[in-house]
């Protein structure tokens, strides 16, 4: 064996020695499109085939569009051919939007959700194969059961009794589930979703009634029992129309108050009840109404009704006269028998007379108007009440201040007058659509709130801003006294330290000019003066002083000035 493999080996490669290069790339090429095709085969073989959302096509355009929708808001990717056939990705998707379809009711007669399920042969009995329909059906009744939302487990349980020939032996067909859901769902308290459920299994078995039909919890509790929910869906349907009337009073209410506040201030119009009854039944009446023919129509011009109205109109006419001149005949019954014709017309037999007779038939139309109507929740009566503030008035004097009667401020109470009341009144049942052979009824009131706490409070803060305005008054003039003193302590030590210094020149100029006088005198008596160190250059610093004071008056002043605030 090795030999001739090697003895093939061999051969192989003398032929791909011999090869061109042409066709060793042709052979490449063969080998990997060989190899490509093996893999697009083995992905397409394992890709999930598209399976059938029924075994049954939807002729029904108007159907179709609708389970399409449906699918579409599921964002299920969905397709259908020419036929109706509705195709899906996989089983679970087909047996979860089965379950949606057929609790919202989309799917149609003539389409059996379950059909295909059902794998009968005909080498089977009739016991075999009512128990392969009956574990057939439980199976996949299970497993859409488990397709829902928030439901754990299903345990469902049908029977199917065997036919009898008499119907009245019959045995009805029965079925029993039991729900485990989650601990956080609302499942077993919604209704939609539990007809939803209910309506999936009694399309999927045959012949099963809702009364055969048992939906229970894990507890055993029945869960669709909706016979017992009666009294439980009345108190909730006169929950939503109690809520409904509130809804309605209180937008009445806030519009209302909105234009009255708009009127009269939002602090005048503040309390304001109303009521609405209503007649939650509904009734369905037919009736026959006749009306008068307009021949002409009312000008809305003319203060008064013009209109013409008639209660008939002739569309056709026939008068039939006919005219009769002879003997009269009067019959008295076979020949041979008494006539029974009374004496007084037989004493008149084969008189000659002449009679005429006239005929009108005419034919009328008149107004017939078909009224069948479904009368809705309506309103039987409205009631309102509304109350309203007048006007506080604060009476001044002649000053023009306000009046300050036992510590608080005088006020004067203004009430509103029976025109403003019929306005507002008025105003009031134009925004409630005022009926008065309903019986509605609007009451407007002129009434005082009670406004002592907010008078109490304007007056501690009437009487705050004037004991404020005294203090800041107060505060003023004493920074004003202040103010004043300070100036005059200025002015009064400014005069004393102008005396002063004056003062001090003064003697310096007179110790000055006895000094000179005594150095003149001395001169004069030819005595030699000498003056001493110190006195000369106290003489000097004096002339520079009078100098500088002479040529610079205003840096004199400013350093004076500085001398005396230092000190």
């Amino acid at each position: 064996m090795n030999e001739w493999l090697k003895k093939v080996l061999d051969k192989l490669k003398s032929l791909w020695s011999k090869w061109k290069p042409i066709q060793k790339v042709i052979l490449f090429g063969i080998i990997i499109v060989i190899i490509i095709a093996i893999i697009a085969t083995a992905r397409l073989s394992a890709k999930p085939a598209a399976v059938r959302l029924f075994n049954a096509p939807v002729t029904d355009s108007t159907s179709l569009t609708r389970i399409m929708d449906r699918l579409s808001q599921e964002n299920v990717n969905a397709s259908s051919d020419d036929n109706g056939y509705i195709t899906v990705a996989d089983d679970s998707t087909a047996r979860r939007m089965r379950e949606i379809l057929i609790s919202e009711n989309l799917v149609p007669s003539s389409v059996d959700p379950w059909a295909g399920f059902y794998d009968r042969s005909w080498s089977t009995t009739d016991a075999d194969q009512n128990v392969k329909l009956k574990n057939t059906i439980q199976k996949q009744l299970k497993q859409h059961i488990e397709a829902i939302a928030d439901v754990q487990m299903a345990d469902v349980n049908i029977v199917l009794p065997e036919k009898q020939l008499f119907t009245a032996d019959q045995e009805p067909v029965s079925a029993s589930v039991i729900l485990k859901v989650n601990s956080n769902s609302s499942l077993l308290q919604d209704r939609n979703r539990i007809l939803g459920i209910q309506r999936l299994i009694l399309s999927a078995v045959e012949g099963l009634k809702a009364e055969n039909l048992i939906i229970t919890d894990t507890e055993g509790n029945q869960i669709n029992d909706f016979e017992g929910m009666a009294e439980s869906d009345r108190v909730d349907i006169v929950a939503k129309q109690q809520k409904l009337i509130r809804k309605q009073e209180v937008e009445l209410r806030a519009r209302i108050l909105k234009a009255l506040q708009s009127t009269y201030g939002q602090d005048r119009c503040r309390e304001m009840v109303i009521s609405i009854e209503m007649d939650m039944s509904q009734r369905s009446s037919e009736a026959t109404e006749y009306s008068p023919i307009v021949i002409k129509e009312d000008n809305p011009d003319t203060p008064y009704d013009d209109s013409e109205y008639r209660d008939t109109l002739p569309i056709s006419q026939q008068t039939v006269t006919k005219e009769w001149q002879g003997t009269g005949y009067n019959p008295e019954g076979p020949a041979g028998v008494e006539g029974q014709t009374p004496p007084v017309y037989s004493d008149m037999s084969n008189v000659i007379g002449k009679s005429t007779e006239t005929g009108v038939t005419q034919n009328n139309v008149i107004n017939t108007k078909q009224i069948s109507e479904i009368s809705s929740p309506k309103i039987d009566r409205i009631s309102v009440s509304v109350n309203i503030d007048g006007k506080w008035r604060k009476p001044k004097d002649d000053k023009g201040n306000v009046i300050i009667e036992n510590g608080s401020i005088k006020r004067e109470y203004i009430p509103l007058t029976e025109k403003e009341l019929k306005d507002a009144e008025e105003s009031v049942k134009g925004a409630i659509g005022y009926n008065r052979s309903r019986g509605d009824l609007v009451v407007v009131k002129n009434t005082a709130y009670d406004r002592d706490d907010e008078f109490e409070a304007e007056d501690a803060a009437y009487f705050a801003k004037i004991r404020r305005n005294q203090t800041i008054l107060l505060i003023l003039i004493a920074v004003a006294v202040v103010l004043v003193s300070f100036i005059l302590f200025r002015i009064i030590s400014r005069e004393v330290e102008r005396r002063r210094r004056e003062r001090e020149a003064r003697l310096l100029a007179e110790q000055q000019a006895a000094r000179e006088r005594q150095l003149w005198e001395a001169k004069d008596d030819g005595m030699e003066v000498t003056m001493s160190v110190e006195e000369t250059r106290r003489m000097e610093l004096q002339e520079n002083a009078i100098n500088m004071a002479k040529e610079h008056p205003e840096d004199v002043a400013m350093l004076i000035r500085t001398w005396l605030m230092e000190e």
